[in-house]
C-alpha cells in the first residue's frame, strides 16, 4: 500500500524539477523579507510589480521567488499590513538575490500605509476563500476575560465559528465538533488546547507571530480534519538585541524574553505563564482545616525556540511547547488513627519541532520537519486508613490511577516551487505514528485484595502526499487546485483515500470577485465527548476495524470586495459574503449512558472496549456568512454575521431521528472595534449575540399520588406510566435537544493607557467583561417549589443558572 504514495511523490517531484529550467531570456529575483530591528521573518508579504497583477507572496519562512523577463532594471514593491511599504529598483540580467527589511508601521503613519495598499494582493484577487487571519496586535487590544488575551476566544468572534459554553474556548466551525479542528503550532498538533477546564487556551499571544483560520476550500497541504485548520507560528526571536515583554494580571503573570545568541545569525525565544490561584487560596484552606490540608488549581505553560542561520541556503529551527493543568486536594489529619486522602486531576500538552530549511535554487525551497506531540490526562485517588487492632496499628491502602492520552512522532517534508509568476507550486509528504492510550488503569486495594494493571495502547500510522498549484492563467482568473492522497494503517485495516481540492476566483471588475471552492476531507482520529465543551476527560481514539474514518464534502461560493476608492467611508475595508453546504459521514458519539471511564467489574473489565460505548452517524451543515473587516488605521475591527443550520443523525440516538447538536445556532453576530484615541490611549469593545443552544431538558415529571393504588408494585408499573420503583418520580425528556436556551448576548469594554519610558514601555489595561451584566444561561435544572399553603400543591419550574455576571479586571503590561 505504500508504493502508490511513493510513486506519486517522485512523479510530481520529477515533473516539477524538470520544468524548473528557465529560458535564457528570463531571470529570477529571490530572497527573504524580515522585520527591521529584529530580523523576524514575515509571512505573507506581497511582492509585486507596481501597476500590474504580476507578483507573489512570502512563505512561512519569509522566502519569495519571482521569475521575470531579463531586463536592465525593474521596480519591485514590498507591502504588508501594519508595515511601511518599500519599493526597490533591481538591476539584473541574471538571477539576483534581494533581501528586504520592512519597518513596522507607526500609528501616526498608518493612514499613509493604508493609502499604499492598492498594490497589495487584495482579498478579491486571492484564489483562497473561507480564510481569516487576525493580526496579533489586534488580539492584544481586544478586551478579554480576566485580562487574559486568548487567541481562540478572538477566533470565536469570526463568522462561521460558534462558541461553546459561557467563557469557554470551544471552537465549532461550520457544524463540526471540537475534534474536527486541526490546531497546529510550528507544525506540531496540539490535541487539547484548553486551560482551566476550557476557560482559557494554552496559547500565549506574546510568543506568537501569526494566526490563520481556514474554514473551507482547504489547500491540499492540509489534511486529517473535517472542519477547520488553525495554524499558528511562534516568533523566531530577535537577532539584533535583547527584548522582553510581560504582564501581571488578576489570576496569572507572564514573561517573554528574546534576543540574539550570535548577533545576526541566531536567536532565542522563551515565554512563560503561570496562574497563582493556588497561592491565593492556600491561607483560606488552611484556616478551615483541622489538620494539614491543601487544595488548589493552577496551570502553567512554556514556549521556547532557537534558530540558526547557516547562510543563504540553510536555516535550522528548534521549537517546543510544554504546559500543565493541576487540580489537587489532600488532607493529612494529625491524629494517629485517621484517614489520609489525596486526589487530583492532571492534564497537559508537550510538543517539539525540529525544522531545516534548504534552498535548492532560486525557485525551489524546501523544509523538513521532525515533530513530536504528546497529550496526557490522569486521575488519581489515594486513601490510607490507619486503625488500631489491640495494641497494633493496621493500615489499609486504596490507590487508583487512570491515564489516557495520545502521542505522535511525525516527519514532514514540503517543497515550494516557483516556475514563473503565474504558478506557485507546493508538494510534499507527511507520515505520523500515533500511539493512543484510551484507558490505562492501576488499581490497588489491600482490603479487598484487588491489584490490577491494565494498559490499552493502540498504535497506528497515518500518512499522506500532496501537490497543489496556485495558478493565474490571466488577469481575471485565480485558481488553487490540488490533490492529496491519505493512507491510514491499523493492524489489518488499511484505508487509502483520495482528497481532491479546488478553489477559484473570477475577477468581475477591479476589487470585486466571485469565488467558489470544493474540498473532500478524511479524518482518522476521533474525540469521544459527553459534553462537547472540551474537558480533559474527552478521549482521543483512532479509526479501527469497527470504527470507520470520518469524511466530509464541502462546497462554498460567494464574493469578495476590497474598498480602495479614495475618500470612501469604507476605504481600507474588505467585505466577504459566503454560502456553504457540508455533509459529514461516520461522525461518532457516545451511546446513551456511556462514559469515558472504562472501569467496571474487575472480572469483566478486560472485555470492555471503547468501541462498545460509541455509535456512528452522519451530519449536515449549511448556511451563510458575512465579514466586514478593517485591519489597519486608527479605527480597526470587524463585523461578522452567521446564519446556519446543523443536524446530526445516529441510529442509536433519538430513536434514529435527526436532531440539532448542542451548539447549533441559527444566528450569530459579533461586532469588534478598536480605536486609537491618541498615541497614549486605546479604546476597544466587543458585542456578541447568538441564538440559544439546543438542550435536552425534562418536559414533564411523573410521580404517584398519595394512596394511589398500584397494580403491580413489584415491577413498578402503575396506571398512566412507568415508575422505576414505587415512591420516586420519572422525567419525560421528549426528543433529543428539543429545547432552546435563551439567546446569548454580551458586551465587553477595554481601555489601555500607554506610556513610553526611557528604557521601556508600560501599559495599564482596564476591562469589563459582560458590561451590562447579562445573565446568560450556563445550564438549566428543575426546581420544586412548595405551595403557598400546607394544602396547596407544589410546583416544578425550570431554573436558569448563570456563572459570570459583570467581571471587571485590570493588568499591567510592559516591554523593553
Amino acid at each position: 500500500m505504500k508504493h502508490p504514495l511513493l510513486s506519486l511523490f517522485f512523479l510530481v517531484w520529477y515533473g516539477l524539477s524538470a520544468s524548473a529550467q528557465s529560458p535564457a531570456n528570463r531571470s529570477t529575483v529571490s530572497g527573504y523579507v524580515r522585520e527591521k530591528g529584529s530580523q523576524e521573518a514575515l509571512i505573507g508579504v506581497n511582492v509585486y510589480l507596481p501597476g500590474t497583477s504580476t507578483g507573489t507572496t512570502t512563505n512561512t519562512y519569509g522566502f519569495y521567488s519571482l521569475t521575470l523577463p531579463a531586463q536592465d532594471s525593474v521596480v519591485l514593491a514590498f507591502s504588508f499590513v501594519g508595515y511601511e511599504s518599500v519599493q526597490q529598483t533591481v538591476f539584473f540580467q541574471r538571477n539576483t538575490e534581494l533581501n528586504i527589511q520592512l519597518m513596522p508601521g507607526r500609528m501616526l503613519s498608518e493612514v499613509t500605509v493604508t493609502g499604499n495598499r492598492s498594490g497589495e494582493e487584495k482579498v478579491s484577487e486571492s484564489a483562497r476563500m473561507s480564510t481569516i487571519d487576525v493580526p496579533i496586535d489586534q488580539i492584544k487590544k481586544i478586551p478579554a476575560f480576566l485580562g487574559e488575551k486568548d487567541v481562540l476566544k478572538v477566533l470565536q468572534l469570526m463568522p462561521g465559528v460558534q462558541k461553546g459554553s459561557e467563557g469557554s474556548t470551544g471552537i465549532y466551525v461550520r457544524g463540526g465538533g471540537p475534534d474536527q479542528n486541526l490546531v497546529v503550532m510550528d507544525d506540531a498538533v496540539v490535541y487539547n488546547a484548553n486551560h482551566l477546564f476550557g476557560f482559557f487556551s494554552v496559547f500565549n499571544g506574546d510568543a506568537l507571530k501569526s494566526v490563520e483560520l481556514i474554514k473551507g476550500g482547504f489547500p491540499a497541504r492540509y489534511g486529517g480534519r473535517l472542519s477547520s485548520v488553525i495554524e499558528m507560528n511562534m516568533k523566531e526571536g530577535n537577532k539584533e538585541k535583547l527584548h522582553g515583554e510581560g504582564g501581571i494580571g488578576l489570576i496569572a503573570s507572564r514573561l517573554t524574553l528574546e534576543g540574539p545568541i550570535q548577533k545576526g545569525k541566531s536567536s532565542f525565544l522563551v515565554s512563560a505563564r503561570r496562574t497563582y490561584l493556588d497561592v491565593l487560596a492556600r491561607p483560606l484552606i488552611r484556616a478551615e482545616s483541622k489538620g494539614e490540608a491543601m487544595a488548589g488549581y493552577y496551570f502553567y505553560d512554556l514556549n521556547a525556540k532557537v534558530n540558526y542561520d547557516f547562510g543563504r541556503k540553510d536555516k535550522v529551527y528548534l521549537s517546543g511547547y510544554f504546559g500543565r493543568d493541576r487540580f489537587f486536594a489532600r488532607e493529612t489529619p494529625k491524629k494517629e488513627v485517621s484517614d489520609k486522602t489525596s486526589a487530583g486531576l492532571f492534564w497537559g500538552n508537550g510538543t517539539g519541532t525540529l525544522r531545516w530549511n534548504h534552498l535548492f535554487s532560486e525557485k525551489l525551497f524546501s523544509n523538513a520537519s521532525l515533530i513530536f506531540s504528546n497529550y496526557t490526562f490522569q486521575i488519581f485517588s489515594d486513601q490510607e486508613s490507619t486503625r488500631r487492632n489491640g495494641n497494633a496499628l493496621e493500615t489499609e491502602t486504596y490507590q487508583l490511577r487512570y491515564n489516557s492520552g495520545i502521542r505522535d512522532v511525525a516527519f514532514k517534508y514540503d517543497l515550494d516551487f516557483y516556475p514563473n509568476p503565474r504558478h506557485s507550486v507546493r508538494f510534499g509528504l507527511q507520515t505520523t505514528n500515533h500511539k493512543f492510550t484510551p484507558s490505562a488503569i492501576v488499581l490497588k486495594d489491600t482490603e479487598a485484595e484487588q491489584f490490577r494493571t491494565e494498559v490499552d495502547a493502540i498504535r497506528v500510522q497515518e500518512s499522506g502526499v500532496y501537490a497543489e498549484d496556485t495558478w493565474k492563467p490571466n488577469e481575471r482568473w485565480r485558481v488553487n487546485g490540488g490533490f492529496r492522497l491519505s493512507l491510514f494503517q491499523h493492524k489489518a485495516v488499511n484505508y487509502l483515500r483520495p482528497e481532491p481540492r479546488l478553489s477559484a476566483a473570477f475577477v468581475l471588475k477591479p476589487d470585486f470577485s466571485f469565488k467558489a471552492s470544493y474540498a473532500l476531507m478524511n479524518q482518522y482520529v476521533h474525540l469521544l465527548s459527553n459534553t462537547g465543551i472540551g474537558l480533559p476527560t474527552d478521549l482521543w481514539v483512532p479509526t479501527t476495524d469497527r470504527i470507520k474514518p470520518q469524511q466530509s464534502e464541502q462546497i462554498a461560493a460567494g464574493f469578495a470586495k476590497d474598498f480602495t476608492k479614495a475618500g470612501s467611508l469604507f476605504r481600507g475595508m474588505t467585505l466577504t459574503v459566503e454560502g456553504y453546504y457540508k455533509t459529514m459521514k461516520n461522525i461518532i458519539n457516545y451511546r446513551e449512558g456511556a462514559s469515558f471511564l472504562l472501569i467496571g467489574n474487575p472480572e469483566s473489565a478486560n472485555e470492555v472496549r471503547w468501541e462498545d460505548n460509541v455509535t456512528a452517524g452522519k451530519g449536515w451543515s449549511y448556511g451563510a456568512e458575512v465579514l466586514l473587516q478593517k485591519k489597519v488605521g486608527r479605527f480597526s475591527g470587524w463585523l461578522g454575521y452567521t446564519l446556519s443550520w446543523t443536524q446530526w443523525q445516529f441510529p442509536e440516538l433519538n430513536f434514529g431521528k435527526k436532531f440539532f447538536p448542542r451548539y447549533d445556532r441559527r444566528h450569530d453576530i459579533s461586532v469588534v472595534g478598536i480605536y486609537e484615541l491618541s498615541p497614549r490611549i486605546t479604546l476597544s469593545g466587543t458585542w456578541v449575540y447568538g441564538t440559544g443552544n439546543a438542550l435536552t431538558v425534562p418536559l414533564a415529571e411523573y410521580s404517584p399520588r398519595p394512596h394511589q393504588p398500584v397494580n403491580n408494585p413489584s415491577n413498578g408499573y402503575y396506571p398512566g406510566g412507568f415508575i422505576p420503583f414505587f415512591g420516586q418520580t420519572a422525567n419525560d425528556y421528549g426528543p433529543k435537544n428539543s429545547f432552546r436556551a435563551e439567546p446569548y448576548h454580551r458586551m465587553d469594554f477595554g481601555i489601555q493607557f500607554h506610556k513610553k519610558k526611557r528604557h521601556h514601555e508600560r501599559t495599564w489595561e482596564f476591562s469589563v467583561y459582560n458590561l451590562y451584566n447579562r445573565r446568560n444561561p450556563f445550564f438549566y435544572a428543575l426546581q420544586t417549589k412548595a405551595g403557598e399553603t400546607p394544602t396547596a400543591p407544589s410546583t416544578t419550574v425550570l431554573k436558569r443558572y448563570s456563572v459570570f455576571p459583570v467581571v471587571p479586571s485590570f493588568s499591567y503590561n510592559f516591554k523593553f
